[in-house]
């Protein structure tokens, strides 16, 4: 992987989803392109490259770290053909960092998400396509995968800063025992732990890779039962 000159992020990537916000349309983007060319995707792949470099020194050589577009960087333009909401922008930066074959938001993976005034860092599963499901659920409740499971959670768990989410279905599914120890996960869609707060100052400096690698190593158990059970 290339080398990163990142020094972090700037008030102006701040500033610029700021009046995004307030004016989500062509003509005001199309005005400020070379703010975000400059002040958002610039950094973005500064990060991409130094985050990634951390990711695998320290979780896994395999986890895949991208600074292209539409890779690790998710695209700003947002696909309103199916959408009530024609709003034609996302109004936040979002980044994504995964291990595994195939496409990448069907494997697990370590989040970060810069939406002014917050950060929100992720790891894990939003929502499992079908066939992870199908394999998710039999890992919740066989032997081994079960226990390691319970321990990843409480491992995230028991640091009080993140909350696990996933849930969404009201009832055990069909053929699972709803008295089993882990039956609350088998009502979820996707498995992942979550970290939300005001934007820190470590933003605008290279600290910001610390500041989101001691998060990431606090989620990881999550990542890697999903990484080896599935």
């Amino acid at each position: 992987m290339e080398k990163s000159d990142f020094s972090g992020f700037s008030r102006d990537t701040v500033t610029f989803f700021e009046g995004l916000k307030e004016n989500n349309s062509k003509e005001w983007f199309d005005k400020n392109k070379e703010t975000f060319e400059r002040n958002v995707l610039e950094p973005a792949r500064g990060f991409v490259v130094a985050m990634g470099q951390r990711l695998k020194e320290e979780i896994s050589q395999d986890i895949i770290a991208d600074p292209r577009t539409d890779k690790s960087i998710f695209r700003l333009y947002r696909d309103t053909r199916f959408s009530k909401n024609k709003m034609p922008y996302k109004t936040h930066m979002g980044i994504f960092f995964w291990e595994g074959v195939g496409k990448k938001l069907e494997n697990s993976g370590f989040y970060f998400h810069l939406s002014p005034p917050t950060l929100m860092l992720g790891v894990g599963m939003h929502i499992f396509p079908p066939d992870v499901l199908k394999a998710y659920r039999e890992a919740v409740v066989a032997s081994g995968s079960s226990e390691r499971l319970t321990e990843a959670v409480e491992k995230v768990r028991q640091k009080k800063l993140y909350t696990i989410g996933g849930s969404h279905y009201k009832r055990v599914p069909s053929g699972f025992d709803p008295a089993h120890p882990n039956a609350e996960f088998l009502r979820h869609k996707g498995l992942f732990a979550g970290y939300e707060d005001l934007i820190p100052t470590d933003l605008f400096s290279e600290s910001i890779v610390d500041f989101c690698m001691e998060k990431f190593i606090d989620m990881a158990p999550i990542h890697q039962w999903l990484v080896t059970a599935l």
